[in-house]
């Protein structure tokens, strides 16, 4: 196969895509552990979850759109009371108590969708008004992959905004390093959290309902999502939104550019890009060492 400028152009551009999905996995995951130091293995599950939701309300408003609205808030909400009442009695002993938390909450989110929904996927048809390709000038590309790089930019600037601009980011960044300090000044940092962790599963919940139509829904989507939302977040630091940005383009454009030229290596690409930069830099790309201690 010739390997052409358009065709490379192409390729980045379907790489650009697959990483903003990436990111949106990812930026959630890394929010609430940058904050509560929580290493969330039921991340897939509530991305799963999302797409459920969101199939849910496509079908009983007709709306896309307002599916998009519905299921973050919905599935934010439910992360919310998870924070509250299984997740918060743990903090202060040790991160393994609600990682393994975490991980039998998954289990559970997967079983209660296979008695509410079945084991049988659903299809979850792409919107009408975002069907077809759109003509790049040097090759036609999905219209609605352009359309889920749009959405994940936006969301990055609210995010950046929020964090950056707002007392409320400002408190957040300030509770990620000592929340103690942030407790003594009057803070009620409980309350943070909660919001955080309802922040960080709206966000998951989010990537689920977008990724539907690519992928279709299932109670098994959430496994394979959890691995890369693990893997980006390693690779850009635990607990960094910018290094979950840089990883999520990363890995996905080097997986995208080894389907054209090895593959047999794209699915692993991504596990070699982890052991590279772990071997130079243990704590990730943007991580601070000593965060997992």
């Amino acid at each position: 196969m010739e390997i052409t400028f358009d065709l490379l152009a192409l390729q980045l551009f379907t790489g650009l895509a697959l990483g903003a999905i990436y990111i949106l996995i990812a930026v959630g995951l890394s929010l609430i552990f940058g904050m509560l130091t929580v290493v969330n293995f039921a991340h897939g599950a509530f991305f799963m979850v999302g797409a459920y939701v969101g199939v849910f309300a496509a079908e009983r408003t007709g709306s896309f759109w307002l599916a998009l609205l519905i299921a973050p808030v919905v599935v934010g909400g439910f992360g919310m009371l998870c924070e509250r009442w299984l997740i918060r009695p743990l903090y202060g002993r040790g991160i393994d108590y609600p990682l393994l938390l975490t991980f039998g909450l998954a289990y559970m989110m997967v079983e209660g969708v296979r008695i509410i929904w079945g084991k049988t996927g659903l299809p979850f048809d792409t919107p009408e008004l975002l069907q077809g390709a759109t003509n790049l000038g040097f090759a036609h590309f999905p219209t609605y992959r352009l359309f889920v790089v749009g959405v994940v930019t936006v969301l990055l600037l609210v995010l950046w905004l929020l964090i950056e601009k707002t007392s409320f980011g400002l408190i957040v960044r300030a509770g990620a390093r000592d929340p103690v300090i942030v407790r003594v000044l009057g803070v009620d940092v409980s309350r943070v959290w909660l919001l955080v962790f309802g922040v960080g599963t709206g966000i998951a919940a989010l990537a689920g309902v977008l990724s539907a139509p690519l992928q279709g829904v299932s109670p098994e989507m959430g496994t394979s999502v959890l691995t890369v939302a693990f893997v980006v977040t390693v690779v850009g630091g635990m607990g960094s939104l910018m290094g979950a940005v840089v990883a999520g383009l990363l890995v996905g454009v080097v997986e995208s550019m080894a389907v054209l030229f090895f593959p047999e290596a794209a699915k692993v690409s991504m596990f070699l890009i982890m052991a590279g930069v772990l071997l130079v830099r243990p704590q990730g790309l943007f991580g601070r060492a000593g965060l997992m201690s």
